[in-house]
């Protein structure tokens, strides 16, 4: 049995955007491409032909994926804007103690999650950590990197 997929309505919407750019513009614009390089006549030879049909299945698996995710998504609510309660959609600003400088992250879902850009996960240390907790609080996070104390400064 498949797991379920927590996502929030923001990263619902993104998956669903994801999906229909891949449905309406990119296999179409496939489609054509492989039509014409089809009419360029010897397919074993035909670099054009081999790459097109090789980035349509690509892209015909990510849909399926895209797919499944949203078959087995279950909503969770964003946190309430105000509430000074970090969940599960908060923007969390914190202050490492430690090297005093301030980090900001968003909480999201396990499959929305991209540290690159803030968005940590709810389920990993520092996103576990940082649940339930409130303006003012400071939490003491266990990550691969070593311990970190981090205070919550605000909470949107």
């Amino acid at each position: 049995m498949a797991e379920d997929i927590v996502l929030t309505v923001s990263g619902k919407k993104k998956i669903e955007d994801e999906l229909e750019q891949l449905r309406s513009f990119e296999m179409p614009a496939l489609a054509i491409r492989i039509r014409e390089a089809r009419d360029l006549g010897d397919l074993s030879e035909n670099f054009d032909y081999q790459d097109a049909k090789r980035q349509q299945g690509f892209i015909g698996g990510r849909i399926a994926d895209l797919q499944a995710m949203l078959e087995r998504a279950i909503l969770v609510p964003e946190s309430v804007p105000g509430s000074g309660v970090v969940g599960l959609g908060s923007t969390v600003h914190v202050r490492d103690t430690e090297f005093e400088e301030e980090l900001t992250y968003k909480l999201v879902g396990s499959y929305e999650a991209d540290p690159v850009n803030d968005l940590i996960s709810a389920a990993s240390p520092v996103g576990a950590a940082l649940m339930g907790k409130k303006v003012g609080e400071s939490v003491v996070v266990t990550t691969p990197g070593g311990t970190m104390t981090l205070e919550i400064l605000s909470v949107e």
